[in-house]
């Protein structure tokens, strides 16, 4: 099993994490409702799950 000869320091090993970094999702606003929601995610709007700017699922207490 490999192991390492030197100690690696603490702002060597930072400086080599300093790539990763988390970005700002993407937000879309659907065409239909006007609602922000991430891409590719189907999103709630009044009792309804929109995906694309279509229906794709009513909820149940809104068919009662």
């Amino acid at each position: 099993m490999a192991h390492p000869k030197r100690k690696i320091s603490k702002t060597r090993r930072d400086k080599r994490r300093t790539h990763y970094k988390a970005s700002i999702p993407q937000i879309a606003v659907d065409p239909t409702t006007g609602e922000a929601h991430l891409y590719h995610r189907a999103h709630w709007h009044e009792g309804k799950l929109y995906y694309r700017g279509q229906v794709v699922l009513e909820s149940a207490s809104a068919e009662a």
